[in-house]
């Protein structure tokens, strides 16, 4: 008999009985039950239970099941293993980019080759089984744009199988290290993943290793000041990937990099060392630490008590002495202060009352010890009033008398509210914009 079909004579019988809700419930859900478990259509599988359907989800083992974790962590190897080979090797590449230059579709365009849709899926039909994926009419519309003759650009196209080729075997790499396989890294991963990584980058070749610990250390805080700011103590693979970080980090693979890059490159050996140099250089003492009167020394001497105060009292310190991890934090905000990241680290500085937001009071709080250098300097102060107007001329926040990290963010002038209230030099800098502005443009015409 029919399931639905029951249902309705059962329905049909028991419409002129007067039965309380609870019971009529009660009685019908039993009687559904007992015709769903045996009723048998066409397809049998259609009498199956639910118990029929594989399980899916299986939790994570507990730190007292190491077998079931052993297990785990080799299948995870074993899958990776799998998933690397089914990407292109050197060799495979090599072949791809002879198969895409046999196959290019005249005329050359100044010297770049292109090649068009029915040559595309030529090359396709003879690049193998790896090269699939990438031979897609939506790759090859993604790459398409202005050519006459609708193709696409040779070079372009490999490029972009390179890089993704790159990003999976990079992914691949950082998932190894993934101790939980959740697709996240804790510090000590990223920690392991970099040390690791140091002897394959010509770059850092000259690094000792008694300061290995430290150019890991300077490295891995740059991922988790910007990838993890809500300081969980891990950050998404996925971001890693996303971010320009790694592309620094890998940058360094060049044996024939230029000075300039290196300087600007966080990741670099001169980098990490003058980091790690200015640090030794304020730690008058050489206590390994930092004091409220050592960080008052950095960069040009003229970041005010108010702000360095307030560093000390919101940043983990040690018997209120600063290490290098927290440092580096430091340094990475004030380098970095037009950064979301860096604006969110110096507002909660700034947010004295811890409302949320900066008032008046907040603003005055800070410019009072600017004025302050000001005046020891031989300087004649200039008016709060003043620079409050400007200050929300500047941002313009959504309500007038409160100045949210949102505002400072949206407004684009972020950093050169921070420079006014915390740094006397950035505030001269504000003040003499310009005659700065002016003084460059001289010079530039004299050259």
């Amino acid at each position: 008999m029919d399931l639905l079909e029951s249902l309705r004579k059962y329905s049909e019988a028991n419409a002129s009985k007067k039965k309380d809700e609870a019971t009529a419930k009660e009685e019908e859900m039993a009687l559904f039950t007992k015709y769903y478990t045996e009723w048998k259509g066409p397809d049998k599988k259609k009498g199956e239970s639910y118990k029929a359907i594989p399980k899916f989800y299986f939790k994570l083992p507990s730190e007292e099941e190491t077998l079931a974790q052993k297990l785990r962590e080799e299948s995870r190897a074993v899958f990776l293993q799998r998933r690397s080979r089914e990407l292109l090797d050197n060799d495979e590449l090599q072949g791809l980019w002879f198969l895409l230059d046999k196959h290019h579709t005249p005329p050359l365009v100044g010297e770049e080759q292109m090649i068009n849709y029915e040559d595309f899926l030529k090359v396709a039909q003879q690049a193998g089984s790896k090269c699939k994926p990438f031979f897609t009419a939506s790759v090859f519309a993604k790459l398409l744009q202005t050519d006459p003759y609708g193709r696409i650009s040779i070079m372009q196209f490999f490029n972009y199988v390179m890089r993704k080729v790159w990003l999976h075997q990079t992914r691949i790499g950082l998932s190894l290290y993934d101790v939980a396989g959740q697709g996240f890294l804790k510090e000590s991963d990223l920690e392991n993943y970099i040390l690791e990584l140091i002897p394959t980058l010509p770059q850092l070749d000259g690094l000792e290793k008694s300061f290995y610990s430290f150019y890991v250390c300077t490295a891995v805080r740059k991922f988790f000041f910007f990838l993890d700011p809500l300081r969980t103590g891990k950050v998404k693979i996925q971001d890693i990937l996303a971010c320009s970080f790694l592309d620094d980090l890998l940058e360094l693979r060049d044996e024939d990099l230029p000075k300039d890059v290196q300087e600007s490159n966080w990741f670099s050996a001169p980098s990490a060392l003058r980091v790690y140099g200015q640090y030794l250089n304020l730690d008058k003492d050489h206590n390994g630490m930092l004091s409220k009167e050592e960080l008052a020394r950095y960069g040009t001497g003229t970041l005010t008590d108010v702000f360095l105060d307030r560093v000390f009292q919101e940043c983990l310190t040690y018997d209120g002495e600063m290490d290098y991890k927290t440092y580096l934090d430091f340094v990475l905000a004030l380098e970095n202060r037009k950064e979301p990241q860096s604006l969110q680290y110096l507002f909660r500085l700034l947010d004295v009352q811890n409302r949320g937001y900066l008032n008046v009071f907040a603003l005055n709080f800070f410019f009072r010890a600017i004025q302050e250098q000001m005046k020891v300097h031989g300087q004649e102060p200039v008016s709060f009033e003043d620079v409050k107007d400007e200050i929300f001329d500047m941002v313009k926040p959504a309500d007038p008398l409160k100045i949210t990290l949102q505002d400072l963010i949206i407004s684009g002038q972020g950093d050169t509210v921070v420079s006014i209230l915390i740094d006397l030099n950035g505030f001269w800098t504000y003040e003499n914009r310009e005659v700065l502005v002016a003084d460059t443009s001289d010079g530039e015409a004299e050259v």
